[in-house]
């Protein structure tokens, strides 16, 4: 057996594990918290009073405006410079939720800005509530339009998890670092971290694509934005 290809199946169950018990839950609980604050941000910034909605602007303005990577190194190393002490797993989910929650309420006040006002007037019409209006009228369609720009959020999520290294978190990449540090084969086993996020990635555009073309089987994309 080749030297690279026994190397890779040596490292095979570390990064998998590593991948599984770190990356995948730091993916999915930042992209679940990082939805709600989002969608929160969203509604404010559309109905809220003025000074509310000034807020989310700047939040979103910071966020959006400053790198990933730098927010993760204020937050784990900059926190504690004020007496706010953070493990590397927490301090991680905050920043990818923080990030997430900024981009995904552009993505969330577009759709619901795409949503025809004759919607709500119909929905009003009715008897309806605001929330109810929102809930039974409004967010139905604006869903439709919004899963292929969130899933595609969620994905890049899945490779920039790789940031959480820098704050010493042991998901995937840190996990092949260190395998790194002892093997001295930093070609094959970087390649080894890049196949593995590449076939999650790939499985779940797979998965995007069945979740559109299921949604397009009732009404479709297009048709919810018009």
């Amino acid at each position: 057996m080749p030297h690279w290809l026994s190397l890779m199946i040596d490292a095979l169950p570390s990064l998998l594990w590593a991948c599984l018990v770190f990356t995948v839950p730091l993916t999915l609980l930042s992209f679940a918290f990082g939805l709600a604050v989002g969608f929160v941000a969203a509604i404010t910034r559309l109905f809220a009073p003025a000074p509310f909605a000034a807020f989310v602007r700047f939040y979103v303005w910071i966020i959006r405006g400053t790198p990933l990577l730098v927010q993760l190194f204020l937050i784990f190393y900059g926190l504690p410079s004020v007496g706010i002490v953070l493990d590397a797993f927490p301090a991680a989910l905050i920043g990818f939720t923080l990030n997430v929650g900024a981009y995904t309420s552009e993505i969330i006040r577009a759709v619901l800005v795409s949503v025809p006002k004759g919607q709500w007037e119909a929905a009003y019409s009715i008897g309806m509530t605001w929330a109810q209006a929102m809930r039974r009228t409004i967010l139905p369609q604006a869903t439709r339009v919004a899963v292929p720009p969130l899933s595609n959020t969620f994905i890049s999520l899945v490779k920039d998890t790789s940031l959480a290294a820098a704050i010493t978190v042991p998901e995937l990449f840190r996990a092949g670092q260190r395998i790194v540090a002892t093997s001295y084969e930093p070609l094959i086993l970087y390649v080894e971290v890049a196949l593995i996020y590449l076939v999650v990635s790939s499985v779940l555009s797979s998965l995007q694509a069945r979740v559109e073309k299921r949604f397009s089987r009732y009404g479709g994309f297009i048709e919810a934005g018009s």
